[in-house]
């Protein structure tokens, strides 16, 4: 189940939006109705270093994917996973009054708190779809069972934007960055014809 190996005609990839991942995947785990087909892996995910999960957990180009219990806890051997800022709602495409689903961006920080590229989106039940997905169950769900279940989506961020998210200041320069900043200082030494 955590390999690329799924039954998918040739050429289909995992790409869900944030809504399908709730709404397909999520409502029908945290409900026990079966998922077709039956791909994201239940994994418990604080053991693990996100480096780590290739083969454990679905890869959808460089994301993978899990279904893992809600925990406070989110220490690993090597680090923890920061939350960033405030949860995000997530609203239905055909109603977008009706909530969904909650979204929480997470940060991986080794040791004592270094912020890493590694970036969690962790998508857990609003309190009105787990009631509702829970009344839909042909077996008797609790709400408080269906706000167990979270899925999480994890990658590493290369494109520089994570700066942005964690505030980190530290970012490289581009080989034409370091080019540019060269010429500037160049241009002091010229002199110019009066």
């Amino acid at each position: 189940m955590g390999d690329d190996n799924v039954n998918l005609p040739p050429g289909f990839r995992f790409y869900p939006t944030d809504e399908e991942l709730v709404v397909h995947f999520l409502q029908r785990k945290a409900a026990r109705l079966p998922c077709h087909p039956d791909i994201i892996p239940d994994l418990n995910l604080y053991p693990y270093d996100p480096w780590d999960l290739n083969g454990k957990a679905l890869s959808g180009g460089n994301q993978w994917y899990y279904f893992s219990r809600r925990t406070s806890n989110r220490m690993s051997a090597n680090g923890f996973w920061q939350p960033l800022g405030i949860d995000e709602p997530i609203n239905a495409t055909s109603n977008s009054d009706r909530n969904v689903g909650m979204k929480k961006y997470l940060v991986f920080c080794l040791g004592e708190g270094i912020k890493t590229n590694w970036i969690m989106h962790e998508y857990r039940l609003s309190d009105t779809a787990s009631t509702s997905s829970s009344r839909s169950s042909k077996k008797k769900t609790t709400t408080k069972d269906a706000s167990k279940w979270v899925l999480c989506r994890v990658f590493e961020d290369n494109d520089g934007s994570q700066g942005s998210l964690c505030d980190n200041n530290d970012q490289e320069l581009s080989c034409l960055d370091e080019v540019f900043l060269s010429l500037d200082d160049d241009f002091d030494e010229i002199n110019y014809p009066n």
